[in-house]
């Protein structure tokens, strides 16, 4: 009990974290985090710049948290968890960098043009006729017009830089600084004190233009990839949009327009043909069809009336409703969809913690590498020892960026359970996301996933009574119950315009119908071991009941007196995408397997009827759970796909849990993913869209490493000039981004 509670104590946060920019400095702020008392579950994601970890709040705070980070050289943003409608602009703020960003890289283009210009032109005697300059006025020239570029656009990689050194580690930043800070350092003792390196009668050779391009094209490559990182987080944005910036509510007996960051919970809102929902809800008034496409994927709207529930962020199709607010921000359907995304985006996968393993060594291997590079290259017998030595130095450095590491994994987690929240496909964290691609069976539970879950009256046959009286009958008796199939008999009933009666008693015999008293005759309804029970012979209905069996029906026969009057026969109905969504798994190499705790012929009926080979039929639902586990011992991976409340313990069982049904706190908290809508497509399209993740995130891998693999070589062995070198390296990281992007195009249910 006490391990209980104290799980229970703990807080989760997911905030951005300001200042990350390359996969090394990831590993430093998990450090960070991992060296705090009372912080569990650390992980830190590139990609979104975000931070997620529980604390025990007895054991320390966030401000003491944000503290930790910020002696580490980055900055926790903590924000308000106030429940309230957010606005898009609220909940994904624009710290500034990429304005700033795009600030500094226009101003390193406009000073970085001249001086590559005049670098590549002072070889040509025509450039000394045309300006009449010595190669000393020409290299202070290339000085002055260096120095903004090095210190004003450049100064972010030598601020990181200097807070690394305080703190002796190092990142990508520090790689940047040091190799264009060496070749600036050294361009300007050449340009002001040449005595100090060159032997007299030679002249200077400079890298002004080498420091420059370097900052211009690397503050290029991150301007395109956060270009492209805003595009990967669409999906929240989509998601946040839906809420509508206005509401009218009654206050006061007036109707008034108000924001809709402005609600109270107990407002009520008034909302017309046309208008989005902007909170959750219960209406008071009213009636109309809700397109709610936007969050569950099915386009056919959903009839609501008095009391029914409304979400925030659909659409009211035709009628004019009054609803009472009882769930804002966070706490509403539409934030804890938003919640889950993040916190799956800003999960990890067992691929990603390798990729973040390497990186965080990365950097000292890279050093080193430079430095013995710049000793080699030192004592290689040329004129120009220490300029060969250190242009190969600052090529090895700066080809050797762990961005495209570290981006490519989040990036494609991010757009894929994003594109899979907006159909309705909630992916609970991205280790269930890559876990999916690996699946062999799919295992399928009957009530309410293959079916719909709602029992329907198909067949009435009697011989001696009309239909209309042998349903008087049973579903007068039946209204005492509240088993599923008397509800539905009931409705049924009611539904023909059927006038029912009280039953004078009631015995209710489990597994097997019911006994009643109903005006002063003696009646009983149920199945044929009710009737064996009470010597009713079922002969003259024998043919019926077989054949209706063989159908998947369940028979409530009827009798009046000892005397068998008919026989009323039940269906669940199989959804209509049933078949063709079982079909579809199956065409992708899957074993589907159906659980059932029906009996045997109704369970084998529906598998026929949907094409599953492999049924397990009278299982009780804690029996589930072990066959679940058996079909593991066989070294299968699992997904059970059931409603997430009976079925919890087999979706927790499961390599994979998917959850079918509305979305309720219970299905969320059950399963790794949840189905907002009722198709069983969705399955399938849960397992694609992991499988091509995965394809996406090992085509960054490989071209991540690539880059290395080739780029540091060519450098160390002087093939690679440090310009073309910055433009591989940044061009590595928008490509990996670009690459995550194409996830995008995935079309669900026919990719």
């Amino acid at each position: 009990m006490e391990a209980d509670s104290e799980i229970k104590s703990t807080q989760k946060f997911t905030l951005p974290v300001e200042g990350m920019t390359c996969a090394s400095c990831v590993a430093r702020v998990e450090k960070t985090l991992g060296k705090l008392e009372g912080i569990s579950n650390a992980s830190v994601n590139f990609a979104t710049e975000k931070a997620t970890f529980e604390i025990d709040p007895q054991k320390i705070n966030l401000r003491k948290i944000s503290d930790a980070i910020e002696e580490a050289g980055y900055k926790l943003k903590l924000e308000t968890t106030e429940p309230r409608v957010t606005p898009v602009e609220e909940a994904i703020p624009d710290s500034g960098f990429h304005s700033e960003l795009k600030r500094d890289l226009l101003f390193a283009v406009i000073l970085t043009f001249p001086i590559f210009l005049i670098s590549m032109s002072m070889e040509f005697p025509w450039f000394h006729r045309l300006i009449p300059l010595s190669m000393e006025q020409i290299n202070k020239i290339l000085l002055i017009l260096t120095t903004p570029v090095i210190f004003i656009s450049g100064k972010r990689f030598y601020t990181i830089f200097w807070n690394n050194l305080k703190h002796f580690t190092a990142d990508m930043n520090s790689l940047v600084a040091i190799g264009t800070g060496s070749a600036y350092v050294f361009s300007t003792i050449a340009t002001l004190f040449p005595e100090i390196i060159l032997q007299s009668g030679k002249s200077a050779h400079v890298y002004f233009d080498t420091a420059a391009v370097i900052i211009t094209l690397i503050l290029a490559g991150r301007f395109l990839e956060s270009s492209a990182k805003q595009k990967t987080g669409s999906a929240i944005r989509k998601l946040l949009s839906l809420n509508p910036e206005k509401a009218f509510v009654r206050r006061n007996d007036k109707e008034i327009e108000i924001n809709s960051s402005d609600l109270m919970l107990g407002d009520t809102v008034i909302i017309r043909p046309g208008d989005k929902i902007p909170a959750d809800g219960i209406i008071k008034k009213g009636s109309s069809a809700f397109d709610e496409s936007m969050l569950t994927g099915e386009s056919i709207p959903v009839e609501k009336a008095k009391g029914s529930k409304v979400i925030g962020g659909t659409l009211n199709k035709n009628g004019y409703v009054e609803f009472e607010v009882t769930a804002l921000g966070k706490n509403s359907v539409l934030g804890n969809i938003i919640k889950l995304v993040e916190e799956a985006q800003g999960s990890k996968t067992p691929i990603q913690r390798f990729a973040d393993r390497i990186a965080s060594i990365f950097v000292p291997v890279v050093l080193i590498i430079a430095l013995i590079t710049f000793v080699i290259w030192l004592f290689i017998g040329t004129d120009n020892n220490l300029s060969n030595a250190l242009i190969n130095f600052v090529a090895v450095l700066i080809i050797a960026c762990p961005c495209a590491l570290g981006l490519a994994t989040p990036t494609a987690i991010m757009v894929g359970t994003g594109m899979g929240a907006g159909k309705g496909i909630l992916i609970k964290n991205s280790e269930s996301l890559e876990l999916a691609h690996k699946v062999t069976t799919v295992v399928l539970d009957k009530t309410g996933t293959i079916t719909e879950g709602k029992p329907t009256v198909t067949d009435v046959i009697s011989d001696e009574l009309s239909q209309q009286e042998l349903l008087q009958v049973v579903a007068s008796v039946e209204q005492a119950s509240e088993h599923p199939i008397a509800q539905s008999i009931v409705e049924y009933a009611k539904n023909s315009h059927i006038t029912l009666f009280n039953p004078d008693s009631f015995v209710s015999i489990t597994g097997k119908g019911l006994k009643a008293s109903l005006n002063n005759k003696q009646v009983i309804a149920g199945n044929i071991a009710l009737l064996e029970d009470n010597s009713v012979d079922p002969g003259p209905y024998q043919q019926d009941y077989s054949r209706l069996t063989n159908e998947g029906k369940t028979i409530i026969f009827a009798a009046v007196d000892g005397a068998l009057k008919g026989i009323i026969a039940v269906e669940d109905p199989i959804k209509d995408t049933s078949a063709d969504a079982v079909k579809q798994l199956k065409s992708m190499n899957l074993k589907v397997v159906m659980l059932s705790g029906d009996n045997k012929k109704t369970a084998e009926a529906i598998a026929r009827r949907v094409n599953i080979d492999h049924v397990y039929a009278e299982i009780l639902p804690e029996a589930k759970e072990k066959q679940i586990a058996d079909l593991q011992s066989k070294s299968e991976i699992v997904a059970m796909v059931g409603d997430g409340i009976n079925d919890a313990p087999a979706l927790v069982r499961s390599n994979v849990g998917i959850a079918m049904g509305s979305g309720t706190d219970v299905a969320i908290e059950s399963a790794a993913i949840t189905l907002l809508s009722s198709d069983l497509h969705g399955v399938a399209d849960a397992i694609k869209l992991s499988r091509r993740t995965i394809t996406i995130i090992k085509q960054n891998l490989f071209w991540a490493f690539i880059y290395n693999v080739i780029g540091i070589p060519l450098a160390a062995a002087g093939m690679l000039n440090p310009m073309f070198a910055a433009l591989a390296m940044s061009f590595s990281s928008v490509s990996v981004v670009t690459n995550s992007l194409r996830l995008r195009k995935f079309r669900f249910g026919k990719s």
